[in-house]
């Protein structure tokens, strides 16, 4: 209990004076869809991944605190791996969930706490939803949870360089609807919530 306390702490101090100047000031970041998170029950916020500042920019933006699996090489990262520790994230081996990550996750959620997935498992450099993964489903179904679609725009492209100066991209992140955990663990119902999400994501994207 201690422990959970202190680690939203940490969350809240870190969200509030590393996270918000970068997102709000260096990226001009952009909040749409707030309506549609939960405020209340935990849930599986699924999304896109461009980027390594993902997690702490999501995890601020939504208002929520967030764990994420994360690669485990991130948290060997000066300031990035800080950040992501600080804020809940727990280490998975190349995007591939072994029991323990599993373990983790649904202990988490079964506490009232968000976890977020990114579906593809690994950043994709045209910012889209490509080869969607079916953990987020399963987990899902396993706990009986929302599954929240959100994009986060421009993240795969956040800076630029024109004649060595350097020009920053505006974030934008766009919640969707919550989505319905599938009705069983079966191979159709995983793929078919996964395609779902990803339509989602990519359709929020444009």
């Amino acid at each position: 209990m201690r422990n959970d306390i202190f680690q939203k702490l940490i969350y809240q101090l870190v969200s509030k004076f590393f996270v918000f100047p970068i997102y709000k000031f260096v990226f001009k970041g952009h909040l749409i869809g707030r309506d549609n998170i939960p405020q209340k029950e935990s849930f599986i916020m699924v999304s896109n991944h461009g980027s390594l500042l993902d997690p702490p920019l999501l995890g601020h933006a939504l208002g929520r605190n967030i764990s994420f699996m994360a690669k485990a090489e991130l948290f060997k990262i000066p300031f990035i791996g800080f950040v992501i520790k600080a804020c809940g994230a727990y280490p998975v081996k190349r995007g591939i969930a072994d029991k323990n990550t599993i373990k983790m996750a649904c202990k988490k959620l079964s506490n009232n706490n968000c976890i977020g997935i990114f579906i593809d498992g690994t950043r994709q450099k045209n910012g889209r939803v490509n080869k969607p993964k079916q953990g987020a489903a399963l987990l899902a179904f396993k706990n009986q949870k929302l599954l929240l679609p959100v994009a986060i725009v421009n993240s795969h492209r956040l800076i630029k360089f024109k004649f060595c100066i350097p020009f920053f991209s505006k974030i934008v992140i766009k919640v969707g609807k919550p989505v319905q955990p599938p009705k069983s663990s079966s191979r159709d119902d995983l793929n078919s919530i996964t395609l779902r999400l990803k339509d989602n994501i990519n359709n929020l994207i444009g």
